[in-house]
């Protein structure tokens, strides 16, 4: 894992939850603040870094850090 797309997902996973311990198996269920209003923040910061907007479906689709790489790169953000 060394790609920039996951490099920054990570970086904005740590400042939110404020971890530096946050890797890729990060969850709603191994993470205890990603609460809802943090998935909301979660949200505008992946969509600020990366030039996207999410759907409200993919938007409750996120719950882990897999999945917000499955999303934006099914969004065509490059992953590596």
């Amino acid at each position: 894992m060394n790609n920039l797309m996951e490099q920054k997902i990570l970086d904005i996973l740590r400042k939110l939850f404020e971890s530096d311990s946050i890797d890729t198996s990060c969850s709603q269920t191994t993470c205890s603040k990603w609460d809802s209003m943090n998935h909301l923040n979660l949200i505008l910061d992946l969509e600020d870094a990366f030039g996207v907007s999410f759907e409200p479906e993919e938007i409750w689709e996120i719950k882990s850090y897999d999945d917000i790489v499955r999303l934006l790169t099914k969004k065509g953000i490059p992953s590596a």
